[in-house]
């Protein structure tokens, strides 16, 4: 009997790994296709659970060759064919035959794959404790990894698809998430609405502008202080390098209003200079935190070498120091930036000149029943698409920034 419990694990796995398969392709036929596909879990669970099968008995002590998958994968994709009555996903032959058979025919490679991956180098006959956890984990990971991106990726592609509609196409099919390539340049025509007649184009260089001079002013204000708590020796040192974060403790939305009040008086309300005291306000104590961290971790004979040989400490710092930090001062920069280019809060309270409108701004004045869905989508694109794009380029900055000062030199 123990001989079998590696077949079960197959199958098992197999199983799972076939209903997961049929679920996310159901639902990209769906939104992709624009075909009226169905979720067929039962079917995926049995025809897994044929492939695990096969797997289990006839691929578990030989050396792993292309026939480990394609063998498992075939079977499970005849069990599909035939429990759904050649109608995998409720499409027919004729109907859709990519999304339909082409669909169930992906779905069992992959499942297959998934499955040869989950058990590889293991003797399913002579499986121990330490195997059964090693292929648990592979599975999880392999499942949290579909799980997560496919619900990250959903809503953006709804956004995406969205935005290339025409409002006559919204009206008539709402749930059609395809795309029409016959149209062309045509399908960026709500870009080039929001841009120009939205303004949206203007709201763009406000942003940049707002979100460089808060990173200018953060950094100025953040790396004398980050490097005073971490080098200089003064009183009140520990108290301030432990509350640097009291600020956090405070929602905005409870700052927002007495902060209104006072800005209303000074004159700094509906204006770009009172989202640059308030974005550096909020974004001034982290910095110093992540920076004193780092600071930290660079080797203080370092310094001490440059002081010896006649360099003032303001000279220590731009000449040896700074360079040293980069990787810090990168994912800094990077973190100020996202946080002024996405708040919301603030410039919606303080902001009523549209033309000094920042991109979160603008895009609510997209959120009306007299703006069409498309435009609003459009708009999102573009308030998303440039910091994913920096986040992407500029990631390695960040996560050496993060983990650099973690562990002291």
């Amino acid at each position: 009997m123990k001989d079998h419990y590696g077949t079960l694990v197959a199958v098992l796995l197999g199983a799972v790994w076939q209903t997961l398969g049929v679920a996310v392709w159901g639902v990209s036929a769906s939104l992709l296709g624009g075909v009226s596909a169905s979720l067929p879990l039962g079917t995926g669970l049995l025809s897994g659970a044929a492939l695990g099968l096969v797997y289990g008995l006839w691929a578990h002590d030989r050396e792993a060759r292309w026939e480990h998958t394609a063998v498992p994968a075939a079977v499970g994709f005849v069990v599909l064919m035939a429990v759904s009555g050649l109608a995998p996903f409720s499409l027919g032959m004729g109907e859709a035959l990519f999304w339909g058979t082409g669909g169930a025919l992906l779905v069992s490679l992959v499942s297959a794959q998934a499955t040869r991956a989950s058990l590889d180098d293991m003797n399913l006959k002579a499986l121990t404790r330490h195997h059964y956890e090693i292929a648990f984990i592979r599975a999880m990971r392999g499942i949290g990894f579909t799980f997560f991106v496919s619900l990250v990726a959903l809503p953006f592609y709804v956004m995406l698809m969205t935005s290339f509609k025409s409002q006559q196409s919204l009206l008539a099919n709402p749930l059609d998430f395809s795309i029409d390539l016959s149209k062309g340049w045509g399908l960026f025509l709500s870009y080039w609405e929001v841009l120009t007649t939205f303004n949206f184009a203007n709201y763009i260089l406000v942003s940049t502008l707002v979100s460089v001079c808060t990173v200018i002013v953060t950094l100025a204000f953040a790396v004398p202080g980050a490097y005073a708590v971490s080098r200089l020796r003064f009183p009140g040192r520990a108290v301030l390098s432990r509350s640097i974060l009291l600020i956090y403790m405070f929602p905005a939305i409870v700052l927002v209003i007495p902060l209104y009040s006072v800005f209303s008086q000074v004159g700094l309300r509906d204006s770009l200079v009172g989202l640059l005291v308030v974005y550096p306000a909020t974004t001034i104590p982290v910095s110093l935190y992540m920076l004193q961290g780092y600071f930290r971790g660079i080797p203080a004979e370092l310094e001490e070498a440059g002081l010896i040989d006649g360099a003032s400490r303001l000279g220590v710092i731009m000449r040896i120091t700074l360079p040293l930090s980069m990787p810090a001062l990168a994912s800094v920069a990077l973190y100020v930036f996202m946080i002024a280019w996405n708040e919301f809060l603030f410039a919606f309270m303080f902001l009523d000149d549209p033309q000094i409108f920042t991109l979160s701004r603008g895009l609510v004045s997209l959120n009306s029943s007299e703006v069409p869905r498309q435009f609003l989508m459009a708009g999102s694109v573009i308030v998303t698409v440039p910091i994913l794009i920096i986040f992407l380029w500029a990631e390695r900055f960040m996560v050496a920034g993060l983990t650099a000062g973690s562990v002291k030199g």
